[in-house]
């Protein structure tokens, strides 16, 4: 069953919750204006996309205690350097991690509180199923 079903009412359209409750004009227009902001949606949906793999958010997860550089990163996630880099690359166009230049070395951070957050709450979620 989906969230809303559609009832005929009259003349006019009346959307129910599965309630059965009308569902107020506000969230509506809230909800009509959200899906209209697809770039949202795709852009959020390639983020979950490039979490969505294991070695990226043992990465991500890595990087949520500190910044670090590449062979930090592939040492603690035993994985090589190239790989390590290659999964950077892809966290890094998302804007999920930033890259921080000393001279020949680049150390990695997450790119905000945002990613630590979505971490702890994906974490949190799979907890139950451990």
């Amino acid at each position: 069953m989906s969230i809303y079903t559609y009832m005929d009412n009259s003349a006019s359209l009346a959307i129910h919750s599965v309630f059965n409750r009308p569902v107020s004009a506000a969230v509506r227009t809230q909800i009509t204006r959200g899906l209209k902001v697809k770039k949202m949606f795709l852009l959020l949906a390639e983020t979950f996309q490039a979490l969505g793999d294991s070695s990226r958010i043992q990465i991500v997860w890595v990087l949520s205690h500190g910044e670090l550089c590449v062979g930090d990163i592939a040492e603690l996630s035993e994985m090589t350097q190239s790989s390590v880099s290659h999964h950077l690359r892809t966290l890094r166009n998302l804007k999920l991690v930033k890259p921080r230049r000393v001279g020949r070395t680049v150390f990695y951070s997450l790119d905000d509180e945002h990613i630590a957050h979505l971490l702890k709450e994906g974490m949190e979620h799979v907890k139950d199923f451990l």
